[in-house]
């Protein structure tokens, strides 16, 4: 999907508050917002994601890799890394 600017703004202790809570979660104020307002998009259009959730072999693979990220055990690559 193609991507473009937007300009939006909020009170400056909740602007760093994202930013510290982005570099705490290794990665980005804008991946933070875009995953929201999915989340907000899915709601609405009733996309729930409840299925692939219920898995439980999803699911413990997820946790167990939040669990990886938060430690620091994920080894993070670029984009030009992995994509060129």
């Amino acid at each position: 999907m193609r991507k473009a600017k937007m300009n939006i703004t909020l009170d400056k202790d909740l602007i760093e508050f994202a930013k510290l809570y982005a570099e705490e979660q290794r990665t980005t104020v804008s991946e933070i917002l875009g995953q929201f307002i999915l989340n907000l998009k899915r709601m609405k259009e009733r996309e729930s994601t409840e299925t692939i959730l219920s898995d439980p072999d999803f699911m413990n693979s997820l946790l167990d890799t939040l669990s990886d990220i938060r430690s620091g055990k994920m080894k993070w690559h670029t984009y030009d890394e992995v994509f060129h």
